[in-house]
């Protein structure tokens, strides 16, 4: 945004023609002002809300050194030649008058999208014109420390019992007994509260390509990832459970578009809100759009066109999709911090703040059954602001019970986001990162930004209470799941989740047939390496690929019908195949079953970029 800051005796203006097919209907036609500080701005390319902010702050200053009496902002495009469109350019104006009034400035605005003759007489003094240049990042970064600045902090570890223990961060928190005793949250306080980054990269960065599970994708934007059919079965194996949970709690599935209109109030609120670096792109008009960062925009939009009552809440929608964030070049990191990824949103629709608690307390206990069987380790976290931490403590330590291990609160002085509680499972990594998983937030100001309201029993127009929740985008549970299996001696992923769950090796070619009818009688993903290469070749290929379990099948094997089944951890058990079978059962009980994802047989298959 460009602003020439004139401090003038007298500013007269007269529309005369449309500048634009719909111009702004014109507020005041024509209009004089005397002691003004005369504003004429240019709305550019990519300025948003912390644009605006930063001008608001420069408008008010300026005026308060010259003494002006008024301002009056008069749209002018001539300052830039790079534009922004006419619906963001009115959009912002609009939004800069209104700041300058909430700040207590007398303000006016000249016409948008007219042709206007003009007056100023600008007095002679030193201060009396200014020209000033506000970049979209200066906007954001100031709007980012506006959201935070004067909020204040507490931070405490409640024990399964509900006891409560304050903490100091600045202490040595290895001394605190209830840390010392539960690294998992330790180790997430010292990385995301104490900033105590790893100094060695994740290895999962590395075996994500070994294992031709994903790798970046040059041709795309930075943190943008392809998936190979290793990657590709196990987020779509991710998916389903994801989706299993939705059926669990009976949440409708929509599905709604990627980009949305940065000229809508709506859109641009829930953006601000959300405080979230954002892709924007441009259709054939010109006409800015941003790629979604959360399925809220679609669907609250959808929720806010129907037509509800109190006899339909609560209920939950269900939205599987991708999601974009513009994140800092600096912070991308494997799969664990990307541009685009796979998110599965529930939300759930309450009648009040009461109604909107049970369900908060119903999806997280949900997720935290189901983060738990995954094997991942991950730390509790809650982030309450200071009102409803005091006033709803008992069932906030009530529901802390639900978990084995202590959790993480941090207390907020004041609300910094559109929620007042929100927990957080947070994975630890091999060296001691974190990441966030699965999430949900009690959100008590998005039905008034998009009008999503539903008529009570006494007929009385009211607003919902609602819940956001995801268990987590998929990327970064394949990155947990990834660095989970580092930290074991021989690592594996989940037999619910291994491409390949078992492996015949034929000793000859002979005996591939065999194999082919035992694989044929298991319900498993089972391949057979009948490769021309020797069993120790083969067998050291299974290993390096985290095959779960690895059979070589001869004539011993076939004349007694027991099979030296090799697992993961080197140890060998002989089985039969009903043995293997009930194995395979076992461990993928409550979790859903995919087909193997590449052909059955090894010499059918091709390397795209992993060492074979």
């Amino acid at each position: 945004m460009k602003m020439l800051m004139l401090h003038a005796s007298l500013i007269k203006y007269r529309i005369t023609e449309k500048a634009l097919k719909e111009p702004e209907e014109a507020i005041s036609p024509e209009g004089s002002f005397q002691e003004a500080l005369v504003v004429f701005t240019t709305v550019e390319e990519n300025d948003d809300e912390g644009v605006v902010k930063r001008a608001t702050e420069e408008i008010t200053r300026q005026a308060r050194e010259v003494e002006a009496e008024r301002v009056v902002i008069y749209p002018y495009a001539h300052l830039s030649s790079a534009l922004a469109s006419p619906g963001v350019s009115l959009a912002l104006i609009k939004d800069l008058a209104s700041a300058l009034q909430e700040g207590g400035v007398e303000v006016h605005r000249v016409p948008f999208g007219w042709y206007k003759s003009f007056e100023i007489h600008v007095k002679g003094h030193p201060l009396s014109e200014a020209l000033r240049e506000i970049s979209p990042a200066e906007g954001v970064k100031k709007g980012r420390e506006e959201v935070t600045a004067g909020i204040s902090h507490r931070y405490f570890i409640v024990d399964p019992t509900g006891e409560i223990v304050q903490i100091d961060l600045d202490e040595k928190l290895e001394d605190v007994e209830l840390l010392r005793e539960n690294p998992a949250l330790l180790k997430y306080i010292l990385a995301e509260e104490k900033g105590v980054k790893p100094g060695e990269e994740p290895p999962s960065i590395k075996s994500m390509r070994r294992l031709e599970i994903a790798d970046y994708e040059e041709a795309s934007d930075s943190g943008h990832f392809r998936f190979y059919p290793k990657g590709t079965f196990i987020l779509n194996a991710l998916k389903e459970w994801a989706d299993s949970m939705a059926r669990e709690l009976e949440a409708l599935e929509v599905s709604t578009p990627f980009i949305y209109s940065w000229e809508r109030d709506d859109i641009r609120g829930q953006t601000e809100s959300f405080h979230e670096r954002h892709y924007v792109v441009y259709g054939s008009d010109k006409r800015p759009f941003v790629l979604r960062f959360a399925s809220d925009f679609g669907l609250f939009r959808m929720i806010s066109e129907a037509t509800l009552s109190w006899r339909n809440l609560p209920f939950r929608m269900y939205e599987y999709s991708m999601s974009f964030r513009l994140e800092r070049s600096g912070e991308l990191k494997g799969l664990k911090r990307l541009r685009a990824f796979h998110m599965p949103d529930i939300h759930s629709f309450a009648a009040d703040l009461e109604m909107g608690w049970e369900e908060f307390e119903k999806i997280f206990t949900l997720y935290l059954e189901r983060a738990a069987e995954t094997g991942v380790e991950f730390a509790l976290v809650f982030r309450v602001v200071e009102d409803f931490w005091e006033s709803s403590k008992e069932k906030i330590l009530n529901l802390m019970k639900r978990s084995e291990a202590p959790a993480f609160v941090d207390v907020l002085s004041g609300m910094k986001h559109y929620w007042v509680i929100k927990s957080e499972l947070q994975a630890v990594d091999s060296v001691g990162g974190n990441l966030q998983l699965a999430t949900v937030q009690l959100d008590v100001e998005d039905s008034e930004r998009y009008g999503i309201t539903y008529i009570d029993r006494e007929g009385k127009e009211r607003g919902a209470i609602i819940v956001h929740c995801s268990i987590g985008s998929l990327e970064r549970w394949l990155y947990a799941l990834l660095e989970e299996a580092h930290k074991m001696e021989y690592p594996s992923l989940p037999l619910w989740l291994a491409p390949t769950q078992l492996r015949f090796i034929p000793v000859s070619e002979e005996y591939v047939e065999v194999c082919e009818e035992m694989a044929s009688l298991l319900e498993g993903r089972v391949d057979i390496d009948d490769r021309d290469l020797s069993v120790g070749r083969r067998i050291r290929d299974a290993s390096r690929e985290w095959v779960n379990m690895i059979v070589v099948v001869g004539k011993k094997e076939i004349e007694e019908g027991l099979l030296p089944v090799r697992f993961r951890s080197g140890k060998v058990e002989e089985m039969t195949l009903e043995d293997i079978q009930r194995i395979i059962y076992e461990e993928m009980e409550g979790f859903p079953y995919l087909p193997l994802p590449l052909p059955k047989r090894l010499s059918k298959r091709f390397t795209f970029t992993g060492s074979s």
